[in-house]
C-alpha cells in the first residue's frame, strides 16, 4: 500500500472512530493488516494442476483484478485477505478451466446433420460456403461460447469453418460476426483463419434477403481478408480473443510434381509467412500417415508454434518429427477421424511431444463437454494397449488443462490455479449421486464428472456462470437466434432431407450407404 492510499486509511479512521475500534479489534498490535482481494474462493477442494500437482483438500483461491493472488488452504488465505466477495466452494470442486483444443466454427448450426451418411463433406460445403450470412455466423458463435461456457471450457481453438476445408474467407464481414458474438460471451478463444482448399478461385454464396449471387475469390483475396482479420482481432477483448492461420494438409498421396507442386509450395509459405509476421499459432486439420513428414519435408510447416490436429497413424519418423521439433498435437478421441486412425498420443507423449485433447467440435455426433472427450481418452488407448493402467486420469487431466496452455504458448497464463496466472476457475459440483462420495477428486473428474455438473466459471477474474446461471448473455434469446438461424441456412442450402430419419435406421446392425447421387 502506498503513502498515499494510506493517508487516505488514516481520514477515514479519524473520521470514524468506530471503524478504527473495529480495526483495532480485527487485527492484533504488530499483525499485518489483511490484503485486499476481489474474490475469495474458499471452502472447497482445489485442483491446483501447479508443477506439484496439489490437491487441497479444505482449498481456497484468492483473486485480485484479473489474476490469482494466492491458492492455499481455506484458513490460511481467510487470515490473509479481506475479499470484496466470497464465493463457497463447499462441496465443490474447485479447479483451471479446461482448454479445448480442436473446434470448428458453424458447427453448432448443422448439428446431426450428415451424421448418417457419406455426404459431410458436401454438407458443410453447402451450408458454409453457399447458405451461410454474417448473421448465421454470430448466432454460431454465440451458441458455441455458451455451450463451452456451460461445460467450463474457458478456453478453445476453433477453425473458422470445417468439411474438406471450407474456411468463409471471402469477406471480413463473417469473421467480424462471428468474433462479436464470443466476445460477448467472455471466454478465451483462437480463431484460425486462412485459404480453403483449392483449386483457386473458390466460389462464395453472397445472400441478400432472398437473393443471392456467387463470387469467386482467389487465393491471394482469402490471405487478404485473413490479414485483415488478425489485424484488426488478434488481442482483443482484453486479450481474449487471439487469432491463427490456417492451411490445408496435403498429402502426398495427391503426387503433386512441377508448377503444381511450385503452386502449392508457394501458397503453404504465403500462409506460413502470414503466421509467423504477426506471432499468432499455425494450424493444420486432418493430419494422417505421411502427411507430417510431407509438411516438413517439402512445405517446411513445423514447429512449437504449430498445432496439427488427429494426426492418426503415424509413422517412427513423424512421432520424432514431431517431438524434435517441437509442433503440437491436438488429439481428438470422440472425432470420426478417430475411427478411421488411431491418434499415437502415448507413444508421441513418451517421445516428449506437447499433446492436448480437443473436441473436434459438435458435428456430426458429438458436444464440446471436454469431460466426455477425457473419458474417451482413456477407453481409447487402454482398448488399443488392452491395458486399464494407460494413460492415469492424472495425465488425461494435464492434456485438458497445463499440457493444453503450453501447446497453446500460454502455459505461464492459464492451465492451472497458481498465484500470477490469470484467474480462470470453474467449480465443479460434486455432491451428486455419481460423483459421491467425495474422495479421490482427479478421478471423479475424469471419470464421472459431466459438464452439467460445472456450477460457476470465471474468466479473467470476471464471474460468467454463478450456480448455473450464465451472466453474460440471455440464454434464451442466443438459443432463439441459433435455432433461427439454423432453419434458415438448412432452407438456403436446400438440406432438409438430411434432418428425417434415413432408410435402416431402425431395426438394423448397419446403415445402408447413403451417398447422394
Amino acid at each position: 500500500m502506498g503513502e498515499m492510499e494510506m493517508d487516505d486509511v488514516r481520514r477515514s479512521i479519524r473520521a470514524f472512530p468506530l471503524a478504527a475500534a473495529l480495526l483495532a479489534f480485527h487485527v492484533p498490535a504488530g499483525a499485518a493488516a489483511p490484503e485486499p482481494a476481489d474474490i475469495l474462493i474458499a471452502d472447497g477442494t482445489v485442483i491446483t494442476m501447479d508443477p506439484a500437482r496439489r490437491v487441497i483438500e479444505d482449498g481456497a483461491v484468492a483473486i485480485v483484478g484479473n489474476r490469482i493472488a494466492a491458492v492455499g488452504t481455506t484458513a490460511e488465505l481467510k487470515a490473509r485477505f479481506h475479499p470484496r466477495e466470497v464465493i463457497d466452494a463447499r462441496r465443490k470442486i474447485v479447479m483451471p478451466g479446461l482448454i479445448d483444443g480442436h473446434g470448428h466454427a458453424g458447427h453448432e448450426l448443422l448439428k446431426s446433420l450428415g451424421a448418417d451418411s457419406d455426404d459431410w463433406n458436401d454438407i458443410a460445403e453447402r451450408m458454409y460456403a453457399h447458405a451461410s450470412t454474417p448473421d448465421f455466423w454470430r448466432a454460431d458463435a454465440m451458441l458455441a461460447g455458451l455451450e463451452r461456457l456451460k461445460f467450463g471450457v474457458t478456453t478453445s481453438v476453433n477453425f473458422f469453418g470445417g468439411g474438406a476445408d471450407v474456411y468463409r474467407v471471402d469477406d471480413p464481414k463473417y469473421g467480424d460476426a462471428y468474433l462479436n458474438g464470443v466476445k460477448d460471451i467472455g471466454v478465451r478463444w483462437f480463431l484460425g483463419v486462412g485459404p480453403r482448399r483449392g483449386p483457386y478461385p473458390s466460389i462464395f454464396t453472397e445472400w441478400n434477403g432472398a437473393a443471392h449471387h456467387d463470387v469467386a475469390v482467389p487465393f491471394g483475396q482469402q490471405i487478404a481478408v485473413s490479414e485483415t482479420l488478425i489485424r484488426k482481432w488478434n488481442g482483443a477483448a482484453d486479450g481474449r480473443v487471439k487469432m491463427a492461420v490456417v492451411f490445408p494438409t496435403i498429402s502426398p498421396d495427391q503426387k503433386l510434381e512441377g508448377a503444381a507442386l511450385d503452386e502449392v509450395k508457394r501458397e503453404a509459405h504465403a500462409a506460413r509467412d502470414l503466421s509467423k509476421r504477426y506471432h499468432v499459432l499455425f494450424l493444420q486439420d486432418g493430419h494422417t500417415r505421411g502427411t507430417v513428414k510431407y509438411a516438413n519435408d517439402v512445405l517446411g510447416l513445423l514447429g512449437p508454434d504449430a498445432i496439427f490436429s488427429h494426426a492418426t497413424n503415424l509413422t517412427d519418423e513423424e512421432i520424432r518429427l514431431i517431438a524434435s521439433t517441437g509442433t503440437r498435437i491436438s488429439h481428438n478421441p470422440s472425432a470420426v477421424f478417430s475411427m478411421m486412425g488411431r491418434n499415437p498420443a502415448t507413444e508421441l507423449i513418451d517421445a516428449g511431444a506437447v499433446v492436448m485433447l480437443g473436441s473436434d467440435g459438435v458435428a456430426p455426433d458429438r458436444s464440446f463437454d471436454m469431460f466426455r472427450h477425457m473419458f474417451q481418452a482413456t477407453r481409447y488407448h487402454r482398448y488399443y494397449f488392452h491395458d486399464p493402467k494407460v494413460l492415469p486420469a492424472g495425465k488425461v487431466l494435464e492434456m485438458a488443462t497445463i499440457d493444453a496452455a503450453k501447446a497453446l504458448g500460454m502455459e505461464k497464463e492459464i492451465g492451472s490455479l497458481e498465484p500470477g496466472k490469470k484467474a480462470d476457475v470453474i467449480l465443479v459440483d460434486w455432491f451428486k449421486p455419481h460423483l459421491v462420495p467425495m474422495n479421490m477428486p482427479v478421478y471423479r473428474i475424469v471419470y464421472y464428472a459431466n459438464g452439467e455438473d460445472v456450477s460457476t466459471v470465471l474468466v479473467d477474474g470476471r464471474v460468467l456462470m454463478r450456480d448455473r446461471k450464465v451472466l453474460t448473455v440471455d440464454e434464451d434469446k442466443v438459443l432463439t437466434a441459433a435455432q433461427r438461424e439454423s432453419d434458415l441456412a438448412i432452407h438456403r442450402a436446400g438440406l432438409e432431407k438430411y434432418t428425417a430419419m434415413p432408410e435402416g435406421f431402425w431395426g438394423k446392425t448397419r446403415l445402408p450407404d447413403q451417398k447422394a447421387k
